[in-house]
């Protein structure tokens, strides 16, 4: 008797022609196969697997970047095999770093001079850097003879990098609570929270639960007013992952940043609103004075001596180049003109799901491009399932819980990036709509019609 497993075990003749015998019909190994494959079978065989991956067009679950022009694409393509450590042997690439962190430095109203900081892997790697800038420059003001336990203040609606941070670099985390209603941290919070061993206080510029600006110039102001009367003084670090590439073209006047003289340290993811592929970042200082000399290390055994200041440190140049070409492309005028294209998109969205009755907005995409909105107790139906039933049409919407103290309320959030355009949009809002009538409806789920695909 054959098997499917005899049937399918020999490797077809090499010229066979059917699209499953120039696969070889080898399946997906998990150890490293005895034999290779030629190139053609091996890629088709990888491809065909990623068709089972949603569209990241679609999936308005995540910040980072899924469009660029194809120009950019070539680009990073050609700088695939670039490593960016080593400055001596590219020293192109690495001033076209250099020229991008003076950039984003500026965007930023950095003091002017030689401006400090660092391309990273996402603002990931950005975020433990500029921790341990703070817990450096803490550990120098206390004096290591007064001992004390460093602690960081932050909102319970962090990113959880930060709870990394704490963790790998030995910091007691702060966290202060939001509310219903209220998902952002408060100056009054902040205030009561610090003291003599905090290293710092982080703001967020666009928070991840709902895209809302927390009151960084009032928490500067309230940490001012502390430090004259005596008390601590303690520096701000923005977290602008999200805003940072937003703000300033959609919201210019507001003051968040350098121009802040309490805050010391700014991180940016440049592969969410930078508009770039994943994975690059900036951190970047006030000042020289603001990065401890401590933690630039020299490094002369690639051809030159030179410093670096990364976590990582083999990493690919590519993204530097496709954020270069980015703000080439685009100047000032060009990232206002695809932020504000954004930012009514995302005000299409959330005008068009304020109609459903059921639908309440917390956010409606007008600080950064971020809808996040929650239903109504007695609809009878959850955000969780509208999550569900919107992936079953092809759409990645993620639903999830708030930070503590408001951890009861459910809310789903979407994300607006370049590349998805009105006609896409309306075509959401209406499957939203649509799902929420589903939902509602009287009758079992199971009796319900439904055509979500058509071939």
């Amino acid at each position: 008797m054959t098997t499917l497993t005899d049937r399918t075990a020999a490797p077809p003749p090499p010229d066979t022609p059917a699209y499953t015998g120039r696969l070889s019909r080898h399946r997906p190994p998990d150890r490293l196969p005895d034999d290779p494959v030629a190139a053609e079978s091996a890629y088709r065989l990888i491809h065909d697997e990623l068709l089972l991956d949603g569209s990241s067009r679609l999936n308005l679950a995540t910040f980072v970047t899924t469009w660029m022009d194809p120009e950019a694409a070539t680009l990073m393509a050609e700088a695939f095999d670039k490593n960016m450590i080593d400055k001596d042997e590219y020293p192109a690439t690495a001033e076209i770093e250099r020229r991008c962190v003076a950039i984003v430095a500026d965007l930023f109203h950095a003091e002017p001079g030689t401006p400090t900081g660092a391309a990273t892997i996402g603002s990931s790697e950005a975020v433990m850097l500029a921790g341990l800038a703070l817990k450096w420059r803490w550990r120098a003001r206390r004096g290591l003879s007064r001992g004390g336990s460093p602690n960081l203040v932050l909102g319970s609606n962090v990113q959880v990098v930060w709870e990394k941070f704490c963790r790998y670099f030995d910091v007691e985390p702060r966290y202060l609570p939001v509310a219903h209603d209220r998902y952002v941290i408060t100056p009054e919070q902040v205030r009561d929270a610090v003291d003599d061993d905090t290293i710092g206080v982080v703001g967020i510029l666009g928070t991840t639960y709902t895209g809302e600006l927390e009151p960084i110039a009032e928490i500067c102001a309230a940490l001012d007013a502390l430090a004259a009367s005596g008390g601590p003084d303690v520096p701000v670090h923005v977290d602008a992952a999200s805003g940072g590439f937003v703000v300033p073209f959609l919201h210019p006047d507001l003051e968040w940043d350098f121009r802040l003289k309490r805050v010391v340290s700014i991180n940016v993811s440049g592969h969410k609103y930078g508009l770039v592929y994943p994975g690059i970042g900036f951190v970047v200082w006030r000042s020289p004075e603001h990065l401890p000399e401590d933690l630039v290390f020299k490094v002369n055994y690639l051809g030159g001596d030179m410093p670096t200041f990364t976590l990582n440190f083999s990493r690919p140049g590519n993204q530097i180049i496709g954020q270069y070409y980015n703000f080439v492309r685009l100047g000032r005028s060009g990232y206002t003109a695809v932020m504000e294209a954004l930012r009514d998109t995302a005000l299409l969205i959330s005008g068009g799901l304020a109609e459903e009755p059921a639908v309440r907005i917390i956010t409606d995409g007008s600080a950064i491009p971020v809808i996040a909105f929650a239903i109504d107790d007695d609809a009878g139906y959850t955000v969780f399932q509208v999550s569900h039933e919107l992936r079953a049409r092809g759409w990645q919407v993620p639903a999830y819980t708030m930070p503590p103290d408001a951890q009861d309320l459910g809310v789903l959030r979407i994300v607006v990036r370049d590349g998805f355009n009105a006609d896409l949009a309306s075509d959401l809002v209406r499957d939203i709509r649509a799902v929420c009538a589903e939902l509602a409806a009287p009758e079992p789920a199971s009796s319900r019609q439904r055509s979500h695909f058509a071939h």
